[in-house]
């Protein structure tokens, strides 16, 4: 039976990602800090920080993970006519602090937000650093939808979204695709699964074989394949 490890302070180091417990479901160490070195190195280990306001920092590795290959996309006919008719427009890398705090804000079902002020500085910084990206859609020049992650080698890990308009979120995850599959990108961790990314073309995929693609596509030191979106 696995037990909850406790980081040491003075260490970056993870205990293996195949340690983590099967309830919950993929929970594999607590403590810590979220320095850019800590949250690069469980990043690229398969590892994510996950965690309520008033908890210690929980660090999670599901079994199954929720992945896409943005080869893989699917769009639907309907969102295809709604891209070819919409005003929206889509950037990058444009507001990132403005996309992680609407991604904190409260949602209809629960006031709770796992997106604390020292995740939304700790995520800025990465974004500083270059390794953490947005994708901003724009309404007239509001901001209507977006998400953000973070770009290691070829992979990409999504960490939130939000809309405030029909189809926004999902015209900002389908132009992520579209961008990291023109940059070499093999593949998109979308962490957990839900409806709306399976039918994007998200797909189950058993941690041992995630984490096997992981070592191939963010080794240690590899650098990002990400480039900035052309200008139109």
């Amino acid at each position: 039976m696995s037990q909850l490890t406790w980081l040491d302070a003075h260490s970056t180091d993870f205990p293996p990602a195949r340690r983590a417990m099967q309830s919950p479901n993929g929970l594999l160490a607590a403590g810590g800090d979220l320095s850019p070195e800590r949250l690069l190195s469980a990043y690229r280990n398969g590892i994510f920080p996950w965690y309520a306001t008033g908890q210690p920092i929980l660090w999670w590795c599901p079994d199954p993970r929720t992945v896409l290959a943005p080869a893989e996309l699917h769009i639907s006919r309907s969102m295809r006519k709604f891209m070819r008719q919409t005003t929206f427009k889509v950037t990058m890398d444009q507001d990132f602090p403005a996309v992680m705090a609407a991604c904190a804000a409260p949602r209809r079902d629960t006031d709770d937000t796992w997106i604390t002020p020292a995740m939304q500085s700790a995520y800025t910084k990465l974004h500083t650093l270059g390794h953490a990206h947005s994708v901003e859609v724009w309404d007239n020049g509001e901001l209507v939808g977006g998400l953000y992650g973070l770009a290691l080698g070829r992979a990409f890990f999504g960490e939130s979204m939000f809309s405030f308009r029909t189809n926004a979120s999902k015209l900002a995850f389908i132009s992520l695709a579209q961008h990291l599959s023109a940059c070499g990108f093999m593949l998109i961790d979308c962490q957990m699964p839900t409806d709306h990314l399976f039918s994007l073309g998200a797909r189950s995929l058993p941690r041992a074989g995630f984490l096997q693609q992981l070592a191939t596509l963010c080794p240690q030191q590899a650098p990002s394949n990400w480039r900035p979106l052309s200008p139109e």
